[in-house]
Formats: C-alpha cells, sequence, structure tokens
C-alpha cells in the first residue's frame, strides 16, 4: 500500500472545507467528487464545513447539491452552527448582540439564542460573524457593548473569504476592526 494513503486508510471521519478547497463559484475542483464519493462507498463518514456562517446548512445542502456532490442529511456544519450550540450548552439564557448577515441572525432565532439589537444599553455577549450587510452602526454598537463589559465571541478567524474574482474581507477583518477599537480579542469558533 502507497505510505501516502496508508495513513488515510484507517480514519472514519473525513471533514471537507467547501468554499476555497472543493470548489470555487461554481467550479467543481477536480476528482473532488469521486474522491468523496468513494470514502462514502468504503464507509467513511464525510462532513462538509464551513467557516462562512452567511449561510445556513440548508443553503449549503443545496449549493453542494447543484455542484453534484450529493450531500445527506448531518454531513454540513457552519461556524455558526458551532457557536450556536456553544452559546446553548455554555452560555444559556444569555442576552447576545450579533453582527452577521440576515440568514445567520433567523438562524440564531430559530436556535432560541436570545438576540438584542443595536439600541440594547447592555448585553451579556457580542457575537462578530462574516456581514455582508454591516455598517458602521453594527460596529459602533457592538465595540460599545464590548466596552460595557461583554464578553466578545466571533464565529471564524479568516480574514478573507475568497470568491471567483478574488478575496473579500471575512469575519477575522470585522473582529480585527472591533479589536483595535476595544482592546477585546473574540473568541474564535470554526476551523482555525
Amino acid at each position: 500500500q502507497n505510505p501516502n494513503t496508508a495513513a488515510l486508510s484507517d480514519k472514519k471521519l473525513y471533514i471537507f472545507d467547501m468554499d476555497g478547497t472543493i470548489y470555487l463559484g461554481y467550479q467543481v475542483f477536480p476528482f473532488a467528487i469521486r474522491f468523496i464519493n468513494n470514502l462514502r462507498a468504503a464507509g467513511k463518514k464525510v462532513l462538509f464545513f464551513t467557516n462562512n456562517a452567511s449561510h445556513t446548512t440548508d443553503f449549503y445542502f443545496e449549493r453542494l447539491q447543484r455542484r453534484g456532490f450529493s450531500p445527506r442529511e448531518g454531513e454540513i456544519m457552519t461556524s455558526g452552527d458551532v457557536t450556536i450550540t456553544f452559546l446553548k450548552r455554555f452560555r444559556a439564557g444569555k442576552k447576545v448582540y450579533l453582527i452577521g448577515t440576515d440568514e445567520l441572525v433567523e438562524n440564531f432565532r430559530r436556535s432560541g439564542i436570545d438576540l438584542v439589537d443595536e439600541s440594547a444599553e447592555s448585553c451579556d455577549i457580542v457575537v462578530s460573524s462574516f456581514d455582508t450587510t454591516l455598517t458602521y452602526e453594527k460596529l459602533n454598537a457592538a465595540c460599545r457593548l464590548i466596552r460595557g463589559g461583554a464578553e466578545y465571541l466571533s464565529t471564524h478567524p479568516d480574514y478573507n473569504c475568497p470568491t471567483e474574482t478574488g478575496f473579500i474581507p471575512d469575519s477575522g477583518a470585522i473582529a480585527a476592526f472591533i479589536t483595535a477599537s476595544t482592546g477585546a480579542t473574540p473568541t474564535y469558533f470554526g476551523k482555525p
């Protein structure tokens, strides 16, 4: 057996990043689908994981389906899902201010997270994420709430998000703004 593949043969779970790893935009990288199908045929478990929390697992399920990956129930996870799980398990009942897309905000709400808006005088936790709807008002509220004592969390540390036309600012860049203003460094979720 090839020593390069021997180390992989005893693994039970294979986790694949999505954006820029198995596809970029609509371009699926060569051999990605075949490799994943071969893993499944060999009885291995597959998990598609993305740090991009701006969309839900339903969105990514459809995206993977359209690109030919044939995802299965329970095979997709985002850094937003990890953050929600953490909040429910270790910060239950806490008031949270979230910088994120409307889709992420709705995902947090559906999961039972108690969200406050920009006008809140205080909250327990500020969570920042990749937000293509970012405004100065959102950043100002996050900084004000952190200065007021809120714990600071972030869904993931990526500074840039790969797209077909190049990189765009991501969650880590937004967190860097907040850190520069407040001095607070977030606890990051997602993959490094």
